[in-house]
């Protein structure tokens, strides 16, 4: 008799990404130089995968799936938590999931502290110390990859906030299944829903730890998630996450293509110093255009995660509304303005 469904699925989806990462080291690799008979060619070391847990449903899931399939492919397994230090105990918490994870086979497992800062708000504050610590983690065990367990219903929680915010099709995307540095940023459960996630820890008896921050109402996504999408599915019926979810493939291959397209278009609207041209600029359609003068701006010292669709609106009307007006003021004290028939940014 085999596994049960919700465990079934969740180590399908960590199989499928461990192959992905296997392949994608084959193949940079490369074919391993002849060599004399009377010799055997060394095995290059096992590669490291590690799983961000922290002691919650979804990631508990994906550890066990992470245990059990990794050593069945060659490779080696482990795991990191991350103290934020946000709550009373967690220092104790984190030292448990340690435990856990260890319990599950996996090595090396270690806990981290962090400090969040009160940038960009508590959320986004917290979000950037745990990947800063995740990368140093990878960096120092040498990790190929780090498996994060978001799901299915975290992807429709992000599409419905890109759309609130009204940033683009970029932001209608969602999480990539592969993301970071590298590629080192894997997310195996994007199609798996959170029930099922639970259901493996619950069919397991994996011990979960449920944040009571994902249920206060004090932040954005603990009232989509209790509030937003019930209501969604009582006013449209069921299958409002999926549908959502696959917004988010559909949104992110228009935006890939779109990013490829003004990569390529890029080098053609500027003159030989590099500055970018407004004529030539004008005859480009707005998603090509608008992709431009943001990683323009980006390049010049505009922070990305301070520049909206807004700011790119501001310096797009200098190409397509041009009155005479001013200079534009950006994020990261970047200037842009238009001169002589060309489209200046740089730090004020």
């Amino acid at each position: 008799m085999g596994p049960h469904p919700a465990v079934a699925a969740i180590r399908l989806a960590v199989r499928r990404v461990l192959h992905d990462i296997l392949t994608e080291l084959n193949s940079t690799a490369g074919v391993p130089a002849a060599t004399a008979a009377d010799r055997v060619p060394e095995r290059p070391p096992a590669p490291l995968v590690l799983v961000a847990c922290s002691g919650g449903a979804d990631s508990m899931a994906l550890a066990s799936a992470l245990a059990f399939e990794a050593p069945r492919l060659g490779v080696r397994a482990g795991g990191i938590t991350v103290d934020h230090g946000l709550q009373n105990g967690s220092d104790l918490r984190a030292e448990e999931v340690v435990l856990r994870l260890r319990e599950l086979g996996l090595d090396p497992v270690e806990a981290t502290s962090v400090t969040v800062g009160r940038a960009g708000g508590p959320e986004a504050a917290a979000r950037d110390a745990r990947y800063a610590a995740l990368d140093a983690a990878a960096a120092r065990h040498g990790a190929a990859a780090v498996l994060l367990g978001h799901t299915r219903d975290d992807q429709a929680e992000t599409v419905l906030l890109g759309l609130a915010r009204g940033s683009g099709i970029r932001s209608l995307s969602g999480m990539a299944a592969v993301s970071g540095a590298g590629g080192r940023y894997r997310r195996p459960f994007l199609q798996v829903d959170r029930q099922t996630a639970r259901k493996a820890c619950m069919v397991q008896s994996l011990p979960v730890w449920d944040d009571p921050h994902n249920a206060d109402p004090a932040y954005t996504r603990s009232r989509l998630r209790h509030e937003g999408l019930p209501a969604l599915e009582k006013a449209l019926g069921k299958g409002v996450v999926e549908a959502l979810a696959r917004t988010a493939q559909l949104s992110r291959d228009d935006a890939d293509a779109l990013d490829t397209w003004a990569r390529q278009a890029e080098a053609g609207v500027r003159d030989a110093t590099g500055v970018l041209e407004c004529a030539k600029l004008y005859a480009l359609p707005p998603a090509v255009r608008r992709r431009i003068l943001r990683r323009a701006a980006i390049e010049a010292g505009a922070p990305a995660g301070a520049l909206f669709a807004r700011h790119v609106e501001e310096v797009d009307r200098l190409i397509t509304g041009w009155r005479g007006q001013g200079a534009i003021n950006l994020p990261g004290k970047v200037v842009a303005r238009r001169q002589g028939g060309r489209l200046v940014i740089r730090q004020g």
